[in-house]
């Protein structure tokens, strides 16, 4: 397998010498237009500076010797004709007849530099060959120490990098092997943390969401057992001997069982989802009307339209009526909708015996049981669970607060929040 950080290593090394080799070729470009338009001047000073081109070639080596000795390059001098004049080190090729001013010369091996005098004379030059072999060995050189150096001053920032992406793959590597409590360290303010960030907050809600089916089933498993063996034992009475409460027993636990799936059913189908399926103008009013004529319970209140399922406004408010009903002592229910600027309120209030402050919070958990109930009353089940969660659907909340003169009040606030702040409150 390639490691990242090689591959990232070896693209800054080859971008940076190819940067380099342009940059030599520009310069040189640039470089060599320059030496044609200075290269009169040079050649008058070199002109002035040797003597004449009848001199005797003695005296012309001399000069040439005096003036380039300094220089660690090979150089010719040759008269207008080819003929050589004068050398320093080994000979230089003389240049094409036909070139104009001078320039490169050759096109193999090391590249020789020509310049024509004023007096027709040509001073042909060289690096040694004992001081440097040629210009591509030289370039290739530098290129493979430029690359070098990158590659040793970037390794520990580029390893840095992969250590977390592999630190990254291992806790992915942990949670799909069923560790859902598998985490990892948010490091730094870039890519890799925002990454790390979010697989940390992905892999909270799904051990969160697997909690939350794990106890589903726990507590689905002991609630469906109830009505079950009731049903099983009605049954058998029946069979021993016929009577119409038999019969009416075993339609309330059928009826019990058959709302207790629909409810474990909304709820799973509730954790899978973060928004809503539907979303069309609902008229709370009108609404609340239908389930009131349904449970003989008062209403009063105004017109309110919010956005939402309104599947799931119905069960909202059917919900909260039949838990008033079960445990607010047989007395009247009395409903009323209220609309706001901040959103809508949906009161549903009873005269039962009250709900204790202490847990007027963990009576929206699922299948919790208050102290006091019967196991034939059973608890409060998915109902005022799924209150909450489809409040927090649209934008809003559930509370439970204490009735003046006695009993409870559920007040369900929606649309109080934008839609990513109620996202914020699913998780």
């Amino acid at each position: 397998m390639r490691r990242l950080y090689v591959h990232i290593l070896l693209t800054v090394a080859a971008a940076l010498a190819l940067f380099a080799l342009l940059a030599g070729v520009v310069w040189r470009s640039f470089g060599e237009q320059q030496w044609h338009s200075d290269r009169a001047a040079v050649a008058e000073l070199l002109s002035a500076a040797l003597p004449a081109p009848d001199s005797p070639p003695p005296a012309q080596q001399a000069a040439l010797e005096k003036l380039a000795g300094k220089f660690k390059f090979d150089v010719s001098l040759y008269d207008a004709d080819g003929k050589p004049l004068a050398r320093i080190g080994a000979e230089v090729p003389a240049p094409e007849p036909a070139r104009d001013g001078g320039g490169w010369v050759g096109d193999r091996g090391p590249p020789a530099w020509s310049l024509k005098l004023p007096d027709g004379r040509w001073v042909v030059t060289r690096p040694q060959r004992g001081r440097r072999g040629g210009p591509f060995p030289g370039i290739f050189t530098t290129l493979a120490l430029l690359a070098l150096a990158v590659a040793v001053g970037t390794y520990p920032v580029v390893r840095r990098l992969t250590r977390r992406l592999e630190r990254l793959r291992s806790g992915v590597d942990a949670l799909g092997a069923g560790n859902l409590g598998a985490r990892v360290a948010v490091e730094g303010r870039d890519e890799v943390a925002s990454l790390a960030a979010s697989f940390n907050r992905s892999a909270g809600r799904i051990e969160a969401l697997v909690g939350a089916h794990k106890t589903l089933l726990a507590n689905a498993s002991h609630e469906l057992r109830s009505p079950l063996a009731r049903i099983r034992m009605a049954v058998e009475m029946l069979e021993r001997e016929p009577r119409a409460e038999h019969r009416d027993e075993i339609r309330r636990d059928i009826a019990e069982l058959d709302s207790l799936i629909d409810e474990i059913l909304l709820a799973s189908r509730l954790d899978t989802l973060e928004g809503l399926e539907r979303r069309e103008p609902v008229d709370l009013l009108a609404l609340a009307a239908e389930e009131c004529a349904r449970t003989a319970a008062t209403l009063e209140g105004e017109h309110a339209v919010i956005e939402g399922d309104p599947r799931l406004l119905r069960r909202l408010l059917s919900n909260l009526l039949e838990n008033a009903r079960r445990h607010g002592g047989g007395t009247q229910v009395d409903v009323r909708v209220r609309s706001s600027d901040s959103g809508v309120e949906i009161s549903v209030c009873d005269r039962g015996p009250g709900v204790p402050e202490a847990e007027r919070e963990r009576i929206f958990e699922p299948f919790y049981r208050q102290g006091g109930l019967r196991e034939r009353e059973g608890g409060v089940g998915l109902g005022l669970s799924l209150v909450r969660s489809i409040a927090h659907r649209h934008a809003g909340s559930v509370v439970c607060e204490a009735r003046e003169g006695g009993g409870s009040c559920f007040c369900a606030h929606l649309g109080l929040h934008t839609m990513k702040e109620a996202a914020k409150a699913l998780r």
